[in-house]
């Protein structure tokens, strides 16, 4: 492995010569060269640290890492700025902005469309334009109106970033900094906010859509925008820097398996057995780190639901698009200004199991709502689903355990585990992996218990090959090849041949 986890090859794990070589002190060892290289050491002699190998440049490999380290160590961040033509659009809206408020009611201009309210804008902004003696091209005209129009009915600076479908994730730290991600790199974008009442201003708006608030009383809040993007904001005092947004941008075009396979994520055995697990109503927990892809990975297992089945969602801020006629999404409500008045996750569970549902979805569970979901999971609503933060399957089942422990229900660790081996049948885990991919990394079986220990059983894995020079990681779906022991619940939807020849 080099400095940051790149290796350079499959063999990368040379011996020296004779068995008796220790690797270069820093880089990568390689293997020998034969035939005249090999021919060219000394007859009994070994390389010694840092020497280099026979047949081998001198230090090569150490000096590419060394370099790479002080690239890193002397390398100085400067802040994007944004293009002339941009700068002098906004420079000028500052100015038209308070005359063109003068002329509208703000109430009116509510009731309008974008489209109509950039033709009542038109002639108004050339009057004002006028006034201020400054003359604009079509070009300059039109870009004015869009951000003059995103000011007063969008969220400002963000609209450009809301609309391109590239961009995955939005960061504001601030009025002066914003980081986009887009295929999986974080990059600095040019955005600006004109101070930070301005970016104050937008995050209240987003927030109050949903009917929430933000400010220093309740310096915290979750949203969601109209297509289902998730919202976060934290204000002063807690944020030393103003303002903090950052927004998970929802995929307009529902995300089915066979897409996550299209992309890489998967292999054509994974997502068949994925869609049979969907379609046979499989207890399923997806699990992965924050950005790895859970939430859009339960959408698409959505789609394998019977769309005769009552499907009930429950999320803290509701980002399920599910892909059924009978799905009625809930979301919890936080506490008022006197902190009263909250629901819960597990207010929303209970309540659930009295709506006749066929399953039960929860976005994510964080807490000791994980045992009311594994009761529904156990009282006749199999296929229920959910999403947890964890890093492997079998750390999976231990947070579950931690979280059902971190609620007032007194009951023995070992009836909890069982609880748990006896509710979930599968555990899917998603990672983001270092180049920006998103991938099932696992598909693993809960089988049951032995002792107090919950027995598990790998159906899939992603093993890891090798890396090219553009820093894509390289490997391979490989099936365990192992007869499944969720066989019995395939056969009763007739799935079980199928599921069968998917994992073996």
């Amino acid at each position: 492995m080099t400095a940051f986890g790149r290796r350079s090859g499959i063999g990368g794990q040379g011996q020296a010569l004779g068995g008796q070589g220790a690797r270069p002190a820093f880089g990568v060892a390689k293997p020998l060269k034969t035939g005249a290289d090999a021919s060219a050491a000394l007859p009994g002699s070994s390389p010694l640290p840092g020497d280099p190998f026979p047949g081998e440049t001198a230090t090569a490999p150490r000096d590419d890492a060394m370099s790479r380290l002080a690239d890193r160590a002397n390398a100085v961040h400067e802040q994007s700025e944004q293009s002339g033509f941009e700068a002098s659009i906004h420079k000028i809206k500052e100015q038209v902005l308070p005359r063109l408020l003068e002329r509208v009611d703000p109430e009116a201009a509510a009731t309008l469309t974008k489209d109509e309210l950039s033709e009542e804008f038109r002639p108004i902004i050339m009057e004002v334009l006028a006034e201020l003696k400054i003359t604009f091209n079509r070009r300059e005209q039109f870009a004015l109106e869009k951000v003059l129009i995103d000011e007063l009915l969008g969220f400002g600076p963000l609209e450009e970033l809301l609309n391109d479908p590239e961009i995955s994730d939005i960061m504001v730290n601030g009025p002066n900094q914003t980081y986009i991600e887009r295929k999986g790199k974080l990059q600095l974008a040019p955005t600006k906010f004109r101070d930070e009442q301005h970016l104050f201003q937008i995050a209240q708006r987003i927030v109050n859509q949903v009917g929430r608030r933000v400010d220093q009383t309740t310096p915290l809040a979750d949203a969601r925008l109209k297509d289902g993007s998730r919202v976060n904001v934290i204000v002063p005092p807690l944020s030393l820097r103003g303002t903090a947004i950052s927004i998970r941008k929802f995929s307009e075009k529902p995300i089915t398996i066979d897409m996550l396979q299209g992309f890489g994520s998967m292999s054509e055995k994974m997502a068949t057995a994925l869609k049979i697990a969907g379609a046979c109503r499989m207890n399923i927990v997806i699990s992965g780190g924050t950005g790895s892809g859970k939430t859009t990975m339960l959408n698409a297992l959505s789609k394998m639901i019977d769309p005769g089945e009552r499907v009930l969602t429950i999320e803290d801020a509701a980002e399920l698009r599910l892909q059924q006629p009978h799905w009625l999404p809930l979301e919890t409500r936080p506490p008022n200004l006197e902190g009263q008045g909250a629901i819960t996750i597990g207010d929303l569970v209970k309540n659930a199991l009295r709506m006749r549902p066929d399953r039960i979805i929860l976005g994510e569970i964080r807490g000791a709502e994980c045992f009311d979901l594994l009761a529904a999971m156990n009282t006749g609503h199999d296929g229920s689903m959910c999403t947890l933060h964890a890093n492997s399957p079998r750390e999976c089942l231990g947070r579950m355990e931690n979280m059902i422990l971190m609620g007032d229900i007194k009951i023995p660790k070992e009836a909890i585990s069982r609880q748990i081996a006896e509710s979930v049948d599968l555990i899917v885990q998603v990672k983001r992996l270092r180049d920006g991919s998103r991938r099932t990394t696992n598909i693993t079986e809960v089988i049951g218990m032995e002792g107090d220990v919950i027995v598990t059983q790998e159906l899939f894995k992603f093993e890891y090959l090798d890396e090219t020079d553009e820093g894509k990681i390289i490997g391979e779906f490989r099936p365990s090849g192992l007869r499944p022991y969720t066989l019995e619940k395939a056969r009763q939807f007739g799935f079980d041949q199928a599921y069968l020849e998917a994992c073996l």
